[in-house]
């Protein structure tokens, strides 16, 4: 998979949607993620170094600093609206897998500049197909539409669990404790 870019919407309560896309394929995957992992995605991927080194980049100097690298990360599961990922760290002949959130493990694998995978389950179920047509006339400048589109098609729950997860940040607990009820009541 590729990134194909970062959206966000006024309601989203600050958390993006990245929205992977298959190389060769029409499938995308939009994977909700919080303001600071979006940030250090999005700093990587226009190659703006600050001035001292982020959570991402310190992750990275001590794989680094151990002789290591991460060979690639893979979103492998998908529960209950949570995605979960590993990451796949190589030192010497040896492989570790790491269980990961996929911002994190995607926000490591933009910095090694390695591979990321979605398996074909996780795919299926969440991913959103991209008509053949529109998708080739869609100059890149317009990728902003594309992401907005997609955008649209998260799920009221998706849209929930943002909300939830801004009101326990911003310690609005009454509003949190409204929201967790009203996910209750769409999963019950």
């Amino acid at each position: 998979m590729d990134i194909l870019g970062l959206s966000t919407s006024p309601s989203s309560g600050g958390a993006y949607a990245l929205i992977l896309t298959e190389v060769n394929g029409m499938r995308r995957l939009p994977i909700i993620i919080g303001s600071f992992e979006a940030q250090a995605i999005a700093l990587e991927l226009e190659n703006i170094k600050p001035p001292r080194p982020m959570t991402h980049d310190l992750l990275k100097n001590m794989i680094q600093g151990f002789e290591a690298k991460v060979k690639h990360v893979v979103v492998s599961d998908l529960s209950e609206g949570t995605f979960y990922s590993k990451i796949i760290v190589e030192r010497g002949d040896e492989l570790f897998e790491v269980d990961a959130r996929p911002s994190d493990a995607i926000a490591l694998s933009v910095r090694f500049g390695c591979e990321i995978y979605v398996s074909e389950r996780i795919l299926k179920e969440a991913g959103i197909s991209a008509d053949q047509e529109a998708e080739d006339k869609t100059p890149k400048s317009e990728a902003k539409k594309d992401m907005e589109s997609i955008n649209d098609n998260i799920s009221k729950l998706d849209q929930l669990k943002i909300d939830l997860h801004t009101a326990i940040e911003t310690e609005n607990y009454e509003k949190a404790a409204k929201i967790r009820d009203q996910i209750s009541k769409m999963k019950g």
